[in-house]
């Protein structure tokens, strides 16, 4: 970098640099720079939003906030790395200075549900369990979409209280599901990175399976790649202290992203979730039918279940009852429903 430029480090994998020149060339340079300093089996991708500053008596943080809404716009485009802010992500800032403000005053008012989505053993077709899915039932806007507030929420420190609530609420209905005559039943709850990167995770799902007196077993943790590709080392330590509690840790939308099968030989696992992206060309894509074969037959080997989500249909279901795959979720059972239509569904 340049004199008079700097860079730092504001939150996660979030990064603000400040630069006298912010040509696409240079930052592509910049980016390639990190690469060729990092150990080779390091996979790193950068999405990089840039706002030109013209008014420097502008806010900083609103600065800030310009160049984060054009980053997200490609975060997860492997072809395009840098995007710059212009009058079309005007709205969007509005609009996100709208939901930070809301959803600020949504954990006072309490305005987060659990929805729960059916869990089916695909032999006997029964139910044994759900997963836990948050919704924001906004007062001022209705239901927000996750993929709107989460990302909003980490960014500003707010998923841990979020996450919190919904671990500890899942766990409550599921001890209520057990000692209502179905012990076989379990709860999966997503953890966000942001969760998982605290000092404290172990000692608060500690604490949960001590209030709640939940079963540790029926309690499984959902994690996704993106930190076992940032730090191997670490995700393992947590993750098997979270097993040691008898709770299970479930690797969640396996095949997406940066997937390696070096994860499932280094990760402590209890499951291993499909990612629907898969299901959807079962019996039309080779590719697809193979890599969900493949893992089946890999996690039967290290004695690790497997489930499938995004099950829509009768033939994708029978699609994978062959590959000899027990669990899966997805439309063609149940969509996520709010906690009375669930167990007035299933709590018999």
């Amino acid at each position: 970098m340049q004199p008079g430029e700097t860079a730092a480090r504001i939150s996660g994998d979030r990064f603000v640099c400040f630069l006298l020149d912010a040509d696409e060339e240079r930052i592509e340079a910049l980016f390639s720079a990190i690469r060729n300093i990092t150990e080779e089996n390091l996979i790193l991708h950068f999405s990089a939003g840039v706002y030109v500053i013209k008014d420097y008596d502008e806010n900083i943080n609103l600065m800030v906030d310009k160049a984060s809404v054009a980053a997200q716009t490609i975060k997860g485009v492997l072809n395009q790395h840098v995007v710059y802010y212009s009058k079309k992500f005007d709205d969007m800032t509005a609009h996100n200075e709208e939901l930070k403000r809301d959803l600020k005053l949504a954990i006072k008012n309490d305005e987060f549900v659990a929805f729960y989505q059916p869990k089916v053993d695909i032999n006997s077709g029964k139910l044994v369990g759900a997963e836990a899915l948050i919704r924001w039932n906004s007062s001022a806007l209705g239901f927000v979409n996750p993929a709107d507030f989460i990302p909003l929420a980490e960014y500003l420190g707010l998923i841990n209280p979020i996450g919190e609530y919904v671990m500890r609420n899942a766990a409550l209905r599921c001890k209520y599901w057990n000692d209502m005559g179905h012990p076989e039943y379990h709860v999966n709850v997503n953890l966000s990175v942001v969760q998982l990167l605290q000092n404290d995770i172990v000692k608060k799902v500690a604490k949960v399976l001590e209030e709640t007196r939940i079963i540790p077993q029926n309690l499984t943790l959902e994690v996704t790649e993106s930190l076992a590709i940032n730090d191997m080392v670490r995700m393992k330590k947590i993750l098997s202290e979270i097993r040691n509690l008898g709770v299970r840790v479930a690797l969640d939308d396996f095949g997406t992203g940066y997937s390696s099968l070096n994860h499932i030989r280094e990760m402590p696992l209890d499951v291993i979730k499909i990612d629907r992206c898969f299901i959807e060309h079962l019996g039309e894509d080779d590719f697809s039918n193979a890599f969900v074969r493949m893992v089946s037959e890999l996690a039967n080997a290290i004695n690790v279940r497997v489930c499938v989500e995004g099950v829509e249909t009768k033939r994708q279901r029978d699609i994978v009852k062959k590959m000899g795959i027990r669990m899966i979720q997805g439309f063609f059972y149940g969509k996520p429903m709010k906690i009375e239509e669930f167990e007035k569904k299933y709590l018999i």
